[in-house]
């Protein structure tokens, strides 16, 4: 691992790793969007990494890195932490190079990912389930790595994987002659922001780099806030590929110099973008796959009559956490709710409540509820989808009205997180 922090790629190691990596990380698309043109007013390219050959930009970052081992290094094998895509990379890179890793993972990471990372890896490599994060699986990894004198990949934090990382950048130069105004780039522990934004710094260094990270795991946004590195004590690791408590120092260095901006963006919001991709141009990403995507947004003024690339990063997406993104877009566009609901203990007050109370477009979506017999009211927890934001202060002004209302839920994070 680099433990150096005043490392800048340059275009000649960039241009290295592109030829080092032919044969190996496919030529993804360039191609343009045509509903997110529309929408902005823009010409919007995505520059497709989650048709990449481990359905993420990964295999750039570790294949560039393990290629460069010594022969020495290679005998004694390997070993890298992650939530996923890099662990998909590293385990293709040791089929392809014969050499033993072993992969150590947080035990949030989507099953999905887990046997895509043994699949590619095949005999090459030993998957470790550590923690609930990726630091935590990190720490597990380097106590593995330095008893057993075998070399760590890290994820980001590596002059050659920044480097392999950085070819998404001579890609999307070398595939338009299109004048590139802005591009949107999913920020995690920085490896593929501080790698593209250097090739656009040394190539096109009027383009706009904006970095985009999860409101739930704001590391890079924190720490070029505070001018510092700053690890974050907590974080919300449903973007699992780009929830890091703590960014690269050499990636923190180039980011703060060379992004033009960088911003967060609700879960929720996330979560809607992977369902408009699905529903209307048949795209599966996963949650750091969309967003970028999701923060054109929040540019929407400033992108109109721009031409503008947003990295699909990455789409390994677990189709078992489906029913959770779509709660967490309903929730984010205001249109799911939770109540307690104070039903009288009489026959017939939840027909009452039915008729009465919901509008005919509200649909009951969570119900519990235990009669006790003993009190004059009894409380249910009831979930409501609504087909519009504005029917929510007219349904809960009949539930007063009507005195079935007892609180609200959506606004209570420690009875909340029990229903979502």
């Amino acid at each position: 691992m680099q433990t150096k922090t005043s490392y800048f790629p340059s275009l000649e190691n960039v241009k290295a790793a592109s030829l080092n990596l032919k044969g190996v990380a496919s030529l993804t698309p360039l191609s343009q969007n045509f509903q997110y043109s529309k929408k902005f007013g823009a010409t919007i390219l995505f520059k497709r990494e989650d048709l990449q050959v481990v359905r993420s930009y990964k295999i750039r970052g570790a294949y560039n890195k393990m290629s460069s081992l010594v022969p020495k290094e290679k005998e004694r094998g390997i070993v890298c932490a992650s939530a996923g895509n890099h662990a998909q990379g590293v385990a293709l890179s040791c089929k392809l190079l014969k050499i033993k890793g072993t992969i150590y993972m947080p035990s949030p990471t989507p099953n999905q990912k887990i046997e895509q990372v043994k699949m590619f890896g095949e005999e090459y490599i030993t998957v470790v389930i550590e923690g609930d994060s990726f630091d935590d699986a990190y720490h597990a990894a380097m106590v593995d790595c330095e008893s057993q004198n075998k070399t760590f990949i890290h994820p980001f934090n590596d002059e050659k994987v920044i480097e392999g990382q950085a070819t998404v950048g001579l890609e999307i130069l070398d595939q338009t002659a299109l004048k590139i105004d802005y591009v949107f780039v999913a920020v995690g522990g920085g490896g593929l922001s501080s790698g593209l934004s250097s090739v656009f710094k040394h190539l096109s260094p009027e383009t706009k780099i904006i970095g985009v990270e999860p409101e739930g795991a704001p590391s890079m946004t924190t720490s070029i806030n505070n001018r510092k590195n700053t690890p974050l004590q907590t974080i919300d690791s449903f973007v699992d590929g780009a929830a890091v408590k703590r960014v690269g120092d050499l990636n923190f260095e180039i980011c703060k110099q060379h992004l033009s901006d960088m911003f967060t963006i609700p879960e929720g919001k996330i979560c809607q973008t992977i369902l408009d991709l699905y529903n209307k141009d048949a795209i599966v990403v996963e949650p750091a796959g969309a967003l970028s995507i999701a923060g054109l947004d929040y540019y929407a003024e400033e992108i109109k009559g721009k031409n503008v690339v947003c990295i699909v990063s990455g789409s390994n997406n677990d189709i078992t956490r489906t029913a959770e993104i779509k709660e967490r877009a309903l929730l984010f566009a205001n249109l799911k709710h939770y109540f307690i609901i104070k039903f009288p203990q009489r026959a017939g007050a939840l027909k009452e409540f039915l008729d009465d109370i919901l509008g005919p477009n509200d649909d009951i979506t969570h119900f519990e509820y235990t009669k006790k017999t003993n009190r004059e009211n009894g409380a249910a927890v009831v979930g409501l989808e609504l087909k519009s934001s504005d029917d929510l202060a007219p349904l809960i002004a009949k539930m007063k009205e009507k005195n079935f209302y007892g609180d609200y839920l959506n606004d209570k994070p420690d009875l909340f997180q029990f229903l979502v």
